[in-house]
C-alpha cells in the first residue's frame, strides 16, 4: 500500500519559514517525480514545486520562485519543501504527490499518488 505522509505545516508569522516533509512508503521512491501542490479554498490544486527522480531538475511556480526550495533524499524516501518569506497568501493545505510517468516537471497532470495534506497558515 502506497502512502505519502506530509508533515511540517503549522502557524507562522509573515516573513517566517517552514519546512514541509513528505515521507513515502510502498513505492519505489527513486523512480517517481515528486511534487508539492497547494489548494486555495474553493479553487483547484495548483502545482507549487516539482523535483526530478535524481533531484537534479526542479520546477517552481512563479508564486513561490525565489523563496522556496524543493529537495529530496532518496535514501530516506522523503521530499522536502522549504518555504521562506511566507505571506498570508501562502495560507493553504499543501499536498505532496508522486508520478512515475515521464512528463515535464511543470505539468500538473499524471500523478499516481497523493498525500492527505498539511495545513500552512501565515498570520499577517
Amino acid at each position: 500500500q502506497v502512502q505519502l505522509v506530509e508533515s511540517g505545516g503549522g502557524l507562522v508569522q509573515t516573513g517566517g519559514s517552514l519546512r514541509l516533509s513528505c515521507a513515502a512508503s510502498g513505492v519505489t521512491f527513486s523512480r517517481n517525480e515528486m511534487c508539492w501542490f497547494r489548494q486555495p479554498p474553493g479553487k483547484e490544486r495548483e502545482l507549487v514545486a516539482a523535483i526530478s527522480r535524481s533531484g537534479v531538475g526542479t520546477y517552481y511556480a512563479d508564486a513561490v520562485k525565489g523563496r522556496s526550495t524543493i529537495s529530496r533524499d532518496n535514501a530516506r524516501n522523503t521530499v522536502y519543501l522549504l518555504l521562506m518569506a511566507l505571506l498570508p497568501d501562502d495560507t493553504d493545505v499543501y499536498y505532496c504527490a508522486a508520478r512515475s510517468s515521464i512528463v515535464a516537471l511543470s505539468s500538473p497532470r499524471g500523478f499516481d499518488y497523493w498525500g492527505q495534506g498539511t495545513q500552512v497558515t501565515v498570520s499577517a
